[in-house]
C-alpha cells in the first residue's frame, strides 16, 4: 500500500475519531447506533480499514453530522480511493473478488447470498479463500495473504446476535473444489459448524431437483438496500431499488427450491463422505 494512501486513511480515521469524541460517544456506542461491528469502528479510526460509502454514511448519521461535515468525510473517503489508484504499482493487481461482499456484509443485519459455483465468502475456510484470491489475475502471495486474513476476520459477524444470514447453494458448489480432498473435508467441517448456528440458515438445492431458473452468477443481498453482483473477476454493488427488488425475487425462488435443516445436513455429510473416499489420491 502506498504511503499516500496510508496517510489519507489515517486522516479519515483521525477525523472520525475526533468527531466521535466531540459527540461524547464511545466506540461501542457508535458501533451500536450505526449498526456495524465495534472492530469496524476501531479499524476505521486507526486507519487500518477503508469503510464502504454505506458504512461511512451510517457512521455519519450515528454521529449526527450536519450535511457539510458529512460531505467533508465523504471527500476524505474519495481521497483514499483516488490514492489507491495512483499508488498501484504498474503490472500488479490486488485480489478483489469477494472483497466488496466482505465490506457490505460487515454493515448488514440481514444477509442473503446465492451461489452456483463458489462457496459464499462468509463460509469459506482460510485455505479455500486462499485459492479464491489466488486465482485472481496477477495476484501476489502478499496480497492474497492480506485478503485471506481480512476475510477470516470479517466472518466473525456470523456469530453476532441480532444478525441473520441465509445462504443458498446449488449442490454443484459443494462439488466444485480447489486443492485436495483434505482441503474440502476441512471446509465441510466449517459448513457443518456454521449450519448449526442460530443466526445462520444454510440451504442446498440438490442436483436431483430442477432449478427455478438457470443461474448465471452469484449475488449477495445486504439488508434490503444493496446487492453485490459477482462476476468472474470483479464485483458490482448496486443500491438501485428496482434491481435490488429483482434480485430479492430471484433469491426467493432459489430459496424455495433448497432443502434446509436436517435434509441439508444429510446432503453435506453424504458429499463429505465422497471426498473422504477420494482421499489424497487426487492432485490439484
Amino acid at each position: 500500500m502506498g504511503s499516500e494512501r496510508r496517510e489519507r486513511m489515517r486522516a479519515l480515521g483521525a477525523r472520525l475519531r475526533g468527531l466521535r469524541a466531540e459527540a461524547g460517544l464511545t466506540g461501542a456506542v457508535l458501533a451500536q447506533r450505526a449498526g456495524v461491528g465495534q472492530p469496524t469502528v476501531s479499524k476505521v479510526e486507526t486507519g487500518r480499514m477503508v469503510p464502504s460509502l454505506d458504512v461511512l454514511d451510517r457512521l455519519s448519521r450515528a454521529l449526527g453530522l450536519d450535511e457539510s461535515t458529512a460531505e467533508e468525510v465523504r471527500d476524505l473517503l474519495a481521497a483514499v480511493a483516488a490514492a489507491a489508484d495512483s499508488d498501484q504499482p504498474a503490472g500488479s493487481t490486488t485480489p478483489v473478488a469477494g472483497t466488496a461482499v466482505d465490506e457490505e456484509v460487515r454493515s448488514a443485519r440481514l444477509v442473503r447470498s446465492f451461489q452456483c459455483v463458489v462457496l459464499p465468502a462468509m463460509l469459506q475456510s482460510a485455505e479455500y479463500a486462499r485459492h479464491v484470491f489466488g486465482s485472481a489475475p496477477n495476484s501476489t502471495p502478499e496480497a492474497v495473504g492480506r485478503a485471506v486474513a481480512a476475510r477470516v476476520e470479517r466472518q466473525s459477524v456470523l456469530y453476532e446476535s441480532g444478525r441473520e444470514s441465509v445462504f443458498v447453494l446449488t449442490e454443484a458448489v459443494l462439488r466444485t473444489w480447489p486443492g485436495t480432498p483434505a482441503l474440502m473435508l476441512a471446509q465441510f467441517d466449517r459448513l457443518l459448524a456454521v449450519e448449526s448456528l442460530s443466526t445462520v440458515q444454510l440451504g442446498v438445492i440438490p442436483w436431483r431437483r430442477p432449478v427455478p431458473g438457470l443461474p448465471r452468477h452469484g449475488f449477495t443481498l445486504c439488508d434490503r438496500r444493496a446487492v453485490v453482483v459477482e462476476t468472474f473477476d470483479r464485483e458490482r454493488v448496486s443500491v438501485d431499488s428496482a434491481e435490488v427488488a429483482a434480485y430479492e425475487e430471484t433469491f426467493g425462488r432459489f430459496e424455495q427450491a433448497a432443502v434446509f435443516g436436517g435434509e441439508a445436513r444429510e446432503l453435506l455429510l453424504r458429499v463429505m463422505k465422497e471426498f473422504r473416499d477420494l482421499g489424497d489420491t487426487v492432485t490439484p
